[in-house]
């Protein structure tokens, strides 16, 4: 039994009982300002008491720990590897545009093959897909070059078939630096084709109608309906480079508005017929 020096000692030191006790049977305390004898921190250790209540440590202390750990010896992750939360206004609409216009090419395409909605009227969509392709436009321009008598119309033809060549070689630079490829519901049974063709954006045949029709409205006296049948044409060109599978909306898009300012660029490098007459007596 213990002394009552003990226990009014216990109650000015504010400890509190142990349920261990000493070898002797006494009752022990412990001082909370003090370290337990070795004998018993012993038996704390191996009391199953103790051992429940470190595995029930606080999860929080177990996460912040583990979170001290990894940030130190843990290998961190990359930044692109990292999920952007925040995505730019842009990005998020040039996606959506994007998607937009593989939808609506896929849904337009309706002559990519015999078997579509539309293909029977493929063949007269490949008749107008030659009618654009630039080896008739080419050969066309150097004929009437050739058989043309007099100053003004050589010197149409001329800049007509400068402007061909100009098309062919900035359309070419556009589609090795962008690299789009095709449509997938394309068919590679194109007219003539070059290594550059393997590209869509843009469509050769949108700017090279587009050029064409500024060209001819300009410098050929037409009538009126010849003039509808012109723009007409070049519409056509466009619209079935999208209707075979070709090109997607925007290729075709961008082609037109790059053909039309194209015919300014041919307008500033005109071939003067003073130039004009210099080549051809250089020719003869």
């Amino acid at each position: 039994m213990p002394s009552p020096k003990a226990r009014s000692g216990s109650g000015r030191s504010g400890s509190v009982p142990c349920n261990a006790t000493g070898g002797n049977g006494r009752y022990e305390f412990i001082s909370l300002s003090r370290t337990p004898p070795p004998h018993l921190l012993q038996r704390q250790g191996s009391d199953p008491t103790s051992a429940r209540l470190r595995a029930s440590e606080s999860p929080n202390r177990r996460r912040g720990s583990g979170s001290s750990t990894s940030s130190t010896g843990g290998q961190q992750l990359p930044e692109e590897d990292c999920m952007k939360l925040n995505p730019s206004f842009i990005g998020i609409a040039l996606s959506s545009l994007l998607a937009i216009d593989l939808w609506l090419s896929k849904r337009l395409g309706v002559c990519a093959c015999e078997d579509s909605s539309w293909g029977s009227v493929r063949p007269l969509m490949k008749l107008i897909e030659i009618s654009g392709h630039g080896i008739p436009w080419l050969a066309g321009a150097a004929y009437c070059l050739y058989k043309s008598d007099s100053v003004a119309g050589q010197e149409v033809m001329l800049n007509l078939l400068m402007a061909l060549v100009l098309d062919l070689v900035l359309v070419g630079v556009v589609k090795a630096v962008v690299r789009r490829r095709r449509p997938a519901h394309n068919r590679m049974d194109m007219f003539a084709t070059f290594s550059v063709d393997r590209y869509s954006f843009p469509s050769g045949h949108a700017t090279r109608a587009a050029m064409c029709a500024r060209f001819l409205l300009a410098h050929l006296v037409l009538a009126a309906p010849l003039r509808v049948l012109v723009l007409l044409w070049a519409s056509f060109v466009g619209f079935s480079r999208v209707l075979l599978g070709r090109h997607n909306v925007t290729d075709v898009a961008f082609g037109f508005f790059m053909g039309y300012w194209q015919y300014n660029l041919v307008e500033v490098l005109w071939l003067s017929p003073v130039m004009l007459q210099s080549m051809i007596g250089h020719l003869h």
